[in-house]
């Protein structure tokens, strides 16, 4: 259980909000199989990731492990740590890059700073709802009057609910929603909650691997919403467009790899995090294939116009826009590598 909470704890972070901020040197994680190319000669770039090692990263050990980077002529450090201003460290030119959701790009944007997202990493928005297959809730209409747990009620947790709800016309006071932390799995079994709003590629993995069986409602089967991508400020998109470019070929060659080759991918993201044992790895390569399902896209990298309008509708339909935001601000394409 203690690893199973682990785990949960850090994927469910990585979808409320959670900041990174530069850490000392022991807690840095530099290129791994850079090349033949002395480290010397490239140029040495700041990453900020999410709250430690993860699975969810296997892309980007991907990517390092095998050079892409370097080939880029990049020495990159991967920088883990929790901090609250990401994005506004990330506008006032302190980092150029971090991986974060859609969602806080908005509410960056809203607020003024200039950031801009430039790479779109999950193409499903990896929230859902989960309940127990005895629980009497097969429907999206079984779940009036039921009782729903969720972590907390701000982040991409409660974004997640809140565009579900809406989108499938529940009314949200027909369902008593109760703050449960991060406890869903065991809330859910037992049985002190009828249905939970989960991170889609871990309690699922963790309810299924133990043997239980599940119903499933998908955020992303009824609506649009911006998750997790690479990050970037306004100024460096404009006067260093070849760096943005070069960042985001090395990452997609690293997720490419990791879609046709996970047993590979996860191998390499095993030795990037050294505490994963052999106990923990059977869960974690289950949360990796199920991860992969939220990747795949027809053009790897590429942001929907039309998701972009649906997050920032939902988030000022919330009240979490102070002004108006245009979608068109919030992201880029033209960092793609063209289309073959």
């Amino acid at each position: 259980m203690r690893t199973s909470l682990s785990i949960l704890l850090i994927l469910a972070l990585l979808l409320t909000g959670c900041q990174v901020t530069p850490t000392p040197a022991s807690g840095d994680a530099t290129t791994p199989g850079a090349g033949d190319e002395p480290a010397g000669s490239l140029e040495a770039l700041t990453i900020a990731m999410g709250f430690m090692p993860n699975i969810q990263f296997a892309p980007m050990y991907v990517a390092l492990e095998r050079g892409y980077f370097a080939e880029e002529g990049l020495d990159i450090t991967l920088d883990y740590g929790m901090e609250t201003d990401l994005l506004e460290r990330l506008a006032a030119e302190q980092i150029k890059f971090a991986i974060g959701s859609g969602d806080q790009v908005i509410l960056a944007r809203a607020q003024g700073l200039p950031v801009q997202y430039v790479l779109n990493w999950y193409r499903r928005f990896p929230v859902c709802i989960v309940a127990m297959a005895d629980s009497g809730i097969e429907t999206i209409d079984d779940l009036v009057g039921k009782t729903v747990g969720i972590p907390v009620t701000f982040g991409a947790s409660y974004i997640g609910w809140m565009g579900f709800v809406k989108a499938v016309g529940l009314d949200p006071q027909a369902v008593n929603l109760q703050t449960i932390g991060y406890t869903q799995v065991a809330s859910l079994v037992e049985g002190r909650v009828d249905a939970a709003v989960v991170y889609a590629q871990n309690e699922p993995v963790q309810l299924r691997t133990a043997g239980h069986d599940i119903n499933v409602f998908y955020l992303d089967e009824y609506t649009a919403l911006i998750s997790n991508g690479i990050i970037t400020n306004d100024v460096t998109a404009e006067e260093e467009p070849e760096l943005v470019r070069a960042v985001v070929r090395a990452f997609l060659r690293g997720l490419e790899d990791t879609l046709a080759d996970p047993d590979a991918a996860f191998e390499i993201a095993r030795r990037a995090i050294p505490e994963m044992d052999d106990e923990t790895a059977v869960l974690q390569r289950a949360v990796l294939d199920e991860s992969i399902e939220f990747w795949r896209s027809e053009r790897a990298g590429a942001t929907d116009p039309r998701a972009w309008e649906a997050s920032v509708t939902l988030l000022n339909e919330m009240g979490l826009l102070a002004t108006e935001v245009d979608p068109e601000t919030l992201y880029s394409n033209g960092f793609l590598p063209e289309e073959q």
